[in-house]
């Protein structure tokens, strides 16, 4: 069953190919990292290019800046200074020297005629050494990319931190190439409960599935969500995952969220939102929440719960789940010949692009084309809202409903 499961810095990562390149790189004596390893089962292309940072220098700069006697090597750099002072001394014993010079204080007659102390003589070992250890160097994955069958993502890090969206692809399920699952997380408060959703959300959903008849599919997903939300919990970690999933079977789409990640379909060019928001905002949380014995008010520019979260729906999130529910909205449609792509994306997309905008941005490099070109498509909705001023992740991905057909 060829997939992808894309999480940078875990083990299931282990990709075919991987081109990393590093600001370090052009310096023979810099410290070398290891690229993130990604794993993609069937896919033609994957990417992942990270960036290193490192406080150390070339060896070549240590060697001009090292002391010219092992004796001032091992001096520190007050004493360094008093014995440049007493040589100065003695090369001007004619001159005036102002003592507030030499940093000994008031009563200079006293300073000069004062008889100075035998030099210590400080033994030079092999062993010492004085020296700064360089720190070690971190990894940062700055993007990820990837290219499969009927799907493309291209995910880049915003400018907080490390990146804490994760996806997941799934075609040819149960062996069917029709049959396919993809789904877009979006961490906050690390990456874990996103990983752990991307890792674990599609097997749940199976489980379900596999329980009962088609007609009871929306209640399988959101056992899934609700299963992967309970088994995560048992982990007591920190953090949560916004998610969008989107299960192709029988050439029906069905497509869920909870939290602020989107869904959004082209017909004919025209652009669909498939998924609402689930933010503290929206009337119908707001009443939920309140409902609950919770809050919801206006801090730092945004609606919150508890004066805390932004989102009302996700994975995760222990010390709001009171509030925070992890149960998805689900809607099911028929793919239809005008049915053409669908974009999945993180809130990093969607609060700089509109839904038609991201359509007619995709549109001519997937729809009616001799080469559909779906990667760039997803690179250029990135870049485009990253100029626009987005500061979270960004995570787009584009699935060409035409190959599940």
């Amino acid at each position: 069953m060829p997939c992808a499961v894309a999480v940078p810095n875990s083990p299931i990562f282990s990709p075919s190919s991987i081109f990393y390149k590093s600001p370090a790189a052009s310096s023979s004596s810099s410290p070398s990292c290891s690229s993130p390893r990604i794993h993609v089962h069937g896919s033609s292309r994957t990417t992942a290019r990270s960036s290193s940072s490192s406080s150390s220098s070339s060896s070549s700069a240590k060697t001009s800046s090292s002391p010219s006697s092992p004796l001032q090597s091992s001096m520190s750099p007050l004493t360094s200074r008093f014995q440049r002072q007493i040589t100065a001394l003695n090369n001007n014993s004619n001159s005036k020297i102002d003592p507030l010079d030499m940093g000994l204080g008031s009563g200079s007659s006293a300073v000069l005629k004062r008889k100075r102390p035998a030099r210590i003589d400080i033994p030079i070992s092999s062993s010492l050494s004085f020296k700064i250890d360089s720190p070690k160097c971190v990894e940062r994955v700055d993007f990820m990319e990837v290219e499969g069958d009927g799907y493309s993502v291209y995910c880049k890090r915003g400018r907080r931190g490390a990146i804490e969206d994760r996806y997941s692809a799934f075609v040819d399920l149960q062996a069917e190439s029709t049959q396919a699952f993809f789904g877009v997380f979006d961490g906050h408060g690390g990456p874990i409960a996103a990983e752990f959703a991307a890792n674990n959300m599609h097997k749940n959903i199976k489980d379900q599935l596999t329980k009962g008849s088609e007609e009871r599919i929306e209640e399988a997903i959101k056992d899934g969500y609700m299963t992967t939300d309970a088994h995560f919990l048992k982990e007591g970690v920190s953090g949560g995952a916004c998610c969008v999933t989107a299960l192709i079977q029988n050439h029906n789409l069905v497509v869920s969220n909870a939290g602020d990640c989107r869904a959004v379909i082209s017909r004919g060019g025209a652009a669909e939102a498939l998924t609402s928001d689930h933010r503290p905002s929206r009337k119908d949380e707001k009443d939920r929440i309140e409902a609950l014995g919770g809050y919801v008010d206006y801090c730092h520019g945004v609606w919150r719960i508890q004066g805390s979260l932004a989102v009302s729906r996700g994975i995760g999130d222990r010390h709001l789940k009171e509030w925070v529910i992890a149960e998805p909205e689900t809607k099911i449609l028929r793919i239809k010949p005008d049915c053409e792509f669908l974009i999945l994306g993180s809130d990093g997309l969607w609060d700089k692009v509109s839904n038609q905008e991201a359509v007619d941005l995709v549109r001519p490099l997937c729809v009616d084309v001799d080469k559909p070109d779906p990667f760039s498509a997803c690179k250029q909705l990135a870049d485009l809202s990253f100029r626009r001023g987005s500061t979270d992740d960004i995570s787009v991905m584009i699935i060409q409903l035409g190959h599940f057909v």
